[in-house]
């Protein structure tokens, strides 16, 4: 073999493998999706946006002064502004995906607190026929809400009165679903009457009220899904239970949909809020380039798929067989054919712990070294493996996370999700995973090291650090939900931490270097935190 020919045939591959990377990093070069989020925080906004700008998408958002910033009444949102935006910049765009609770309340805190008229409402809502009027070759991937409805009296972002009531109201709304569903034990008739006679009837108007306009509303955006008007309406139920004023609207919607014989890959009801404008965005894209991504899914030991973790009213299995579907791709039984494996924690017994709990230490448990060697088996085949992590609630698993370190897993995986509830982290995990099969290592480990940034390293760790007492070590007046004088101060220890952290604990790949890491808290609040760092590679 000649060495002129053993030259060629070396510059020829690495011209394909060149080629490859470009292609990875650019599939989306020149397109553009119009996005208008629930509201600015960076889950919602910064980190979905991301995703598909590593795909060379052009993603356009609105000013976020127009979205939702926070829970006081002159951070609502502005959903005329955001229709005259929308309008004004919507020519030349190769899909919508827009959040139909900005477009009528402003944001997913507006729509619990808002007292918006019913025809206000659907007079908004109406907009979106006039939209796909004037630009009907746009294809717009819509998503909402269905209200939730929180467990307990003193929950933020709901009525004054919730405070007091709450409970009540919750324990009331529960026992009306479940009557629907089975029939109730004499001593819960009895306490359903009790909680009926003993809430304030107008209170529970107000409330009940103001989840029918929003019922109204989703019924109505159904039927644009069942018109062609939407190319997908995804619509996800706030945080809820089994049982609960949440899950009987969703029970009614889905009901309605079937009617319309709508199937899932047209619309869909299902847990979550938070993850679902990166599933929309994930379909948009994938429908953009006309890819059906396969995923394959599997569970560790015990209750695994029949979990039903804390928040959500379904078990997970349908939640992530729900969320693969919202995004584009297709669920299969054979790892070795997918594009992306998910490797699912989960506890034995079926249930969640909070990460802020003490029980979530980095001592590995049972289960942590069931899964390792669930996620080991994927590793040593070669799959594209990746960790919704869900043990724990509102953050990490550090037994898992810290396994991870021992084993210099952390970059061998293509994907992890361990934020809030169970469906943020399955959801975004799918939405953001299904699409890494375009990105090179770089882009993948740069969307880890935000997830390991927000997930493991604030949520599990320093927010954990802060409730228990760090933050009154910050001079100035202030609180957890209220920062005031304390902001500042807090945004600069909250970076020191998240650099000491990582640099004890992330092993990053080769050639490459982690610096400048900062952090804000756009909502004057510690419950979440937008860390950003400068991820350098010299390959």
């Amino acid at each position: 073999m000649s060495k002129q020919f053993i030259f060629m045939a070396v510059i020829f591959f690495a011209l394909i493998f060149s080629a490859s990377i470009t292609f990875a990093a650019n599939v989306g070069q020149g397109k553009k999706i119009l996005y208008i989020p629930i509201d600015n925080r960076p889950c919602n906004l910064k980190q979905t946006a991301e995703v598909a700008e590593k795909l060379g998408y052009e993603i356009i958002t609105p000013p976020e002064n127009f979205l939702g910033t926070g829970a006081t009444p002159e951070k609502l949102g502005n959903p005329d502004e955001l229709w005259n935006w929308l309008e004004n910049n919507a020519a030349g765009v190769d899909a919508a995906v827009i959040s139909t609770d900005a477009m009528i309340y402003g944001s997913l805190v507006g729509s619990r607190l808002h007292d918006l008229s019913a025809e206000k409402i659907m007079e908004r809502a109406k907009k979106f026929e006039d939209f796909n009027k004037k630009f009907p070759y746009i294809p717009i991937y819509a998503f909402g809400t269905i209200m939730r409805t929180p467990t307990a009296a003193g929950s933020s972002f709901e009525p004054e009165y919730y405070q007091t009531y709450g409970a009540m109201i919750w324990n009331y709304t529960r026992l009306k679903d479940k009557s629907e569903v089975e029939k109730l034990s004499r001593s819960e008739q009895k306490n359903f009457a009790k909680f009926e006679s003993e809430i304030p009837a107008e209170f529970l108007s107000d409330w009940l009220g103001r989840r029918q306009k929003n019922y109204d509303a989703n019924e109505y955006f159904i039927n644009l899904a069942s018109e062609g008007i939407f190319q997908y309406f995804l619509l996800g139920c706030d945080d809820n239970a089994p049982f609960s004023q949440t899950h009987l609207e969703s029970r009614h919607l889905t009901e309605h949909a079937k009617n319309l014989n709508l199937g899932k890959t047209v619309c869909l009801v299902t847990s979550g809020a938070d993850e679902l404008g990166i599933l929309m965005i994930s379909r948009a894209v994938n429908k953009n380039l006309n890819q059906i991504p396969f995923v394959a899914v599997s569970y560790n030991e015990g209750k695994g798929k029949n979990t039903i973790p804390t928040y959500c009213n379904e078990i997970i299995g349908q939640s992530v067989s729900d969320a693969i579907i919202a995004a584009g791709g297709l669920e299969i039984p054979a790892p070795e054919r997918a594009d992306l494996v998910l490797a699912v924690n989960t506890n034995f017994n079926g249930k969640t712990f909070e990460a802020s709990s003490s029980k979530n230490k980095i001592k590995p448990r049972r289960e942590t070294k069931t899964f390792m060697k669930l996620l080991n088996n994927f590793l040593e085949k070669n799959y594209p493996v990746g960790i919704v992590d869900i043990a724990t609630a509102n953050g990490s698993d550090n037994a898992l996370m810290n396994q991870l370190k021992e084993k210099n897993l952390q970059f061998k995986i293509s994907a992890y999700g361990g934020w809030n509830t169970a469906t943020n982290s399955s959801g975004f995990f799918i939405g953001a995973g299904v699409l890494t099969k375009f990105m090179n290592d770089y882009e993948k480990n740069s969307l880890l090291l935000t997830r390991y940034f927000d997930d493991w390293i604030y949520q599990a760790n320093i927010r954990t650090q802060l409730t228990n007492g760090l933050i009154w070590t910050v001079p100035g007046e202030g609180n957890y939900s209220n920062l005031n004088e304390k902001r500042e101060g807090l945004e600069k220890l909250t970076a020191e931490l998240a650099e000491k952290f990582a640099a004890e604990n992330i092993l990053l790949p080769q050639k490459t270097s982690l610096k400048n890491i900062r952090a804000k808290f756009p909502w004057d609040r510690c419950f979440e935190a937008d860390i950003s760092f400068d991820f350098d590679s010299t390959r």
